[in-house]
């Protein structure tokens, strides 16, 4: 069998993905995501001009070695671009070794590690009061874990709040610019947490993002007043340019870190995990090279009692998802998988077996990833350019987003 064609499909149906979809001589096609939110058209020029042309005439059964071609092979190696270009290939590839086996792939992962796939939701509101009803709404559908985000005092607007059913940050073409004050958000978060436990009690699992504000000590306050609290994980506290940042927040604070969704390698996370400086790895199929390489940044994890949290926000399509499912299914060490429910454009566009019930996410049985795209209907939702914010405090200094 050989690889006969490779498509780069550019779609927006509410939002911009990349998808690739490649096609064997036997007729055996596969479908990887290659969606980086604001960069959508860089990796789908990266595939296009530097990997299609190299896939053409290899044999898709060889996932390893074209793993290693595409990266070893590259000399500017890693960087979020190349990585989600690598990913697509590994995930289409370990589509259509499912479907040749006859088997869903996270059979040929190892099976089953557990029943189902525990994920969690994103309960976010401008005000305290609104979002104990967003939460009450998600506990209502069976989550059991739930990441909550509000409205800060004094700021026009915050990350993770909209006044939308579906959080999209990257709309206008041009990028927006947000007005921050950790000051005020220090101050705010503690009330929040404070609340929600006093109306949902000690067992329902909390979640927050604090999308990289803050600097270590910062971190390290904001950790210790939420410790009576008992969240699951405090996400991004800081910018991981800085690794040794985390060593200072774990001598403070006993509340859990995750990181890593901006991750692209195992290099990227190998003295957070070896460290054990963090508590929950957040890296994710498409962004950190595919099946292949995310598998063993989970093996690495699990020798340092480091648990799994991928990312899966509404910037990463239902292939991604689907994908990450098969290896959430498969890992000892599987901790949490973020679940934000995409549009009903988006769920035609990328038909899928996997479903939600009583908290948790199943793959499906379908051999390989059970899940693809209509071509079609992808066609009459042509890209749209969307940009990220830009975040500045209030005397005007750029901050991170």
């Amino acid at each position: 069998m050989r690889i006969t064609e490779a498509r780069v499909i550019v779609t927006c149906p509410g939002r911009n993905f990349v998808t690739l979809k490649i096609v064997t001589d036997e007729g055996v096609t596969g479908v990887g995501d290659a969606t980086l939110n604001g960069r959508e058209l860089a990796v789908a020029a990266y595939l296009t001009e530097h990997v299609v042309p190299v896939l053409i005439g290899r044999d898709p059964a060889r996932i390893e070695d074209t793993w290693q071609y595409l990266y070893q092979g590259a000399y500017w190696r890693r960087g979020p671009v190349t990585m989600s270009a690598i990913a697509a290939v590994d995930t289409a590839l370990w589509d259509i070794k499912g479907k040749i086996a006859g088997l869903p792939v996270y059979q040929l992962l190892g099976g089953r590690s557990r029943a189902g796939v525990t994920v969690y939701a994103h309960a976010q509101a401008v005000s305290i009061e609104s979002v104990l009803s967003e939460i009450s709404s998600c506990v209502d559908l069976g989550y059991q874990a739930v990441r909550v985000q509000t409205g800060i005092p004094g700021l026009e607007s915050t990350y993770g709040v909209s006044g939308q059913a579906f959080y999209e940050p990257a709309s206008a073409a041009l990028p927006a610019e947000n007005v921050w004050s950790t000051a005020h958000y220090l101050d705010h978060v503690p009330r929040v947490f404070a609340a929600v436990r006093a109306e949902f009690g000690p067992t329902l699992r909390l979640l927050h993002d604090v999308h990289h504000r803050l600097t270590p000590i910062e971190a390290a306050r904001l950790g210790r007043s939420l410790e009576p609290y008992h969240l699951t994980w405090m996400e991004d506290p800081v910018p991981a340019e800085l690794q040794e940042g985390f060593r200072l927040i774990r001598q403070h604070t006993t509340t859990p870190i995750a990181v890593g969704e901006v991750f692209n390698s195992i290099w990227d996370c190998q003295e957070l995990i070896t460290g054990q400086l963090i508590d929950y790895i957040r890296t994710s199929v498409v962004h950190a090279g595919g099946i292949t390489h995310l598998r063993r940044i989970f093996d690495l994890a699990a020798l340092y009692h480091v648990r799994s949290g991928s990312h899966g926000a509404t910037d990463l399509s239902p292939v991604c998802m689907a994908a990450a499912l098969h290896v959430d299914l498969a890992i000892p060490n599987f901790g949490l998988q973020e679940y934000m429910r995409h549009t009903p454009e988006t769920d035609e566009v990328f038909p899928h077996s996997y479903h939600f019930e009583d908290g948790y996410l199943h793959p499906g049985e379908e051999p390989g990833l059970g899940v693809d795209i209509d071509e079609e209907l992808a066609g009459r939702y042509p890209y749209r350019p969307a940009a990220l914010p830009v975040n500045r405090l209030q005397d005007g200094t750029v901050h991170s987003w």
